[in-house]
């Protein structure tokens, strides 16, 4: 009996909600309140974009919430609050769902066989798959919001506005390209933010080495440097080391590995030793005292350094390392003549970020592949061997190892493993082990991630931080802990931002150039139209790659470049790009600029509401919004976010 109560209760309030969602849509209740007069003004609400990729979850019903709660509060308070929905058209999370329907792996297959065109308007025709899904839970849980005249960051109104605070920022000089060793992601071969490569981290295991690098003046000795990335050793010119570090040098008195031999001597840092009666000096080879055994330990250790017994012949500081050459592990590049720097190559130099934390106190360099290796490889005018497509993939210069993938997603072949069979062979391998720590994956296809030198357009954030630090004190977070805490400090450690992407399906960067150097910055159709002398009427990259013309200049032709912009550039410009401003609208916005109140996920802290800071203080000079509410996240019965990626939750 009190079951068919309990029934006949939830059966009593579904039909209640239900007569009053009806009663809503008879008489354009929601409309009327927005209409009202509105004694007190406007209060300016700005509603994040979802992806209409997927079908909602609880974590959007929980935001929906506070975006329904704060507008119908301000609306009874006498204010006009306006609520205009938005969708999420471009990025990888469209490109990706393409890419599986049809059966393609790499981005060099959609441009040789499927086309770029094809390829775009499969995703233009896949963005709305979703949206009925959204109105119906949305209207179902009483949300009041206009989906019906819903911006839609695709369409050319928007895609302009989104030029216009291009040009703003290259007008304020806060755009310029660079090269730079950035994370990217071989799959989707584009590269990523700072923020996206943030979302990704998962913990792996992975093979790291030993390699035994020897002296070219000394047969037989050896420096020991320690990476995680076996894949990037071919790619070696230096060795880095602290010049005020202390250094031994070590002779193996007993090993138990094949890999390493009685007599052979290596260079380590002094931190990788331990054992009774060690002293400053050591013991100096020849000099008559008697030989002290020790034992050899790292900080990543395995049994391999636990049974080993040596001696020390020397203790130096690292300064008397620097300059001496080594054999390269890999002879293809040194041996040849075109690569330019030869000489300067494959040689130890100093650097200030050795540690002696992790590995042997000598680190591997290899400029192609890393920020702190580009860094010494410019400083030193180093060779730069770049092995590695951007897809992943070493290149035919590898010889037998050309095509082999460097981070294979399903771990099928491991290249490291070929690498370490390799220098086993050559008998440069001193040790492997599996090495457990956090790697950044691609936040969409969840793909290992790769440090790649790379060019890119970036924002000069760090020339607005000041700034944007400055007006961020105007801002109210609820809770307030996220003000100085998570937001304050992602600020606080903002670098600039990479906005260029290397796809397909987004707004385009709206710049044309010239071989002579000659650049055109376009911030609205119109400008692009009478520079062209054609009529534009879609502003994505299978259109805009045709739109070429004569340079001033030197009468060359104008072509332009061939970037995508990172679509956090889009969500970032919703406040103008929603209204069409400045082409429209430009009085209304004008008047209600920054936003009254903002509210989404503490994800978003990294993204969404920092893009929003950000811009807004490169076009604005002030903050985006005066209050934020950030709710928590909404985990799925796995533990884990739930996402439409994952399809990890129920139908709410």
């Amino acid at each position: 009996m009190a079951q068919n109560n309990n029934q006949e209760s939830k059966n009593i309030f579904v039909g209640m909600e239900e007569e009053v969602l009806k009663f809503w849509k008879d008489n354009n209740t929601f409309e009327k309140s927005v209409a009202k007069d509105a004694p007190k003004g406007e209060y300016v609400f700005y509603d994040g974009p979802p992806f209409a990729t997927g079908t909602p979850h609880y974590g959007h019903l929980v935001a929906s919430l506070m975006k329904d709660s704060v507008p119908r509060f301000w609306t009874m308070n006498g204010f006009k609050v306006e609520r205009t929905w938005g969708w999420d058209c471009h990025g990888l999370p469209i490109e990706n769902i393409v890419e599986k329907e049809l059966g393609s792996e790499s981005k060099k297959n959609i441009e040789e066989n499927i086309g770029v065109e094809k390829f775009n308007e499969l995703c233009r025709s896949k963005v709305f798959t979703y949206v009925e899904d959204w109105k119906k839970v949305i209207t179902r849980l009483g949300r009041w919001v206009d989906m019906e005249n819903a911006y839609k960051t695709m369409d050319l109104p928007f895609m302009e506005s989104v030029w216009w605070v291009f040009k703003q920022l290259w007008t304020n000089d806060l755009i310029y390209k660079d090269y730079r060793s950035m994370h990217v992601c071989p799959r989707c071969e584009t590269t990523l933010s700072q923020s996206e490569v943030a979302e990704g981290y998962k913990d792996v295991k992975d093979l790291s080495v030993t390699a035994k690098f020897e002296l070219v003046d000394e047969p037989g000795t050896f420096v020991l440097a320690w990476t995680t990335t076996p894949w990037t050793l071919p790619g070696n010119v230096a060795l880095a080391v602290g010049v005020d570090v202390d250094y031994v040098l070590m002779e193996i008195l007993e090993s138990e590995s094949d890999n390493i031999k009685k007599g052979e001597k290596y260079f380590v840092s002094k931190n990788l030793l331990q054992g009774k009666g060690l002293h400053p000096g050591g013991h100096e080879e020849g000099s008559g005292s008697e030989k002290t055994e020790y034992l050899f330990h790292c900080a990543n250790s395995n049994d391999v350094f636990n049974s080993l017994k040596i001696y020390i012949l020397k203790e130096f500081k690292g300064s008397e390392l620097v300059g001496k050459s080594y054999k390269p592990l890999f002879d293809a590049h040194a041996n040849d003549e075109k690569t330019e720097n030869r000489e300067r190559g494959w040689k130890i130099y100093a650097a200030d970020f050795v540690t002696t934390t992790d590995g042997t106190g000598v680190v591997h360099i290899a400029p192609a592949f890393g920020e702190d290796d580009l860094k010494v490889g410019r400083e030193n005018k180093l060779p730069f061997i770049q092995h590695v497509s951007m897809d992943g993939h070493f290149k035919k210069e590898m010889g037998e190892m050309a095509g082999l993938n460097v981070k294979p997603k399903d771990d099928v072949q491991s290249t490291d493993v070929v690498i370490i069979k390799y220098l086993a062979a050559k008998g440069l391998l001193f040790s492997k082990e599996k090495f457990e720590h956090s790697y950044p994956h691609c936040w969409r296809c969840d793909t290992p991630l790769i440090n790649y030198a790379t060019s890119s357009w970036f924002v000069k954030i760090t020339d607005i931080k000041s700034k944007a630090l400055e007006t961020a004190k105007d801002i109210k977070w609820f809770p307030e802990h996220i003000k100085e805490g998570r937001f304050g400090q992602w600020l606080e450690g903002a670098r600039d931002w990479s906005i260029s992407r290397q796809r397909f399906w987004a707004s385009c960067m709206p710049i044309w150039e010239c071989e002579c150097g000659e650049r055109l910055v376009f911030g609205s159709v119109e400008e692009l139209n009478q520079a062209s002398g054609q009529k534009v009427e879609d502003l994505h990259k299978h259109i805009l790659d045709k739109v070429v013309f004569p340079c001033q200049k030197c009468q060359g032709q104008m072509k332009r470049v061939p970037d995508v912009l990172d679509t956090w550039f889009d969500s970032g410009s919703m406040p103008y790009a929603q209204m069409h401003y400045p082409f429209e609208n430009k009085e209304k916005f004008e008047r209600n600029f920054p936003a009254k109140f903002i509210a989404e996920g503490v994800d978003q802290t990294r993204c969404w509401f920092y893009y929003l800071h950000a811009i807004a203080n490169g076009v604005k000079g002030s903050r985006a919004y005066d209050n934020v509410i950030v709710n928590g996240i909404v985990l799925a019965e796995d533990g884990k976010k739930m996402s439409k990626k994952l399809k990890n939750y129920p139908d709410p």
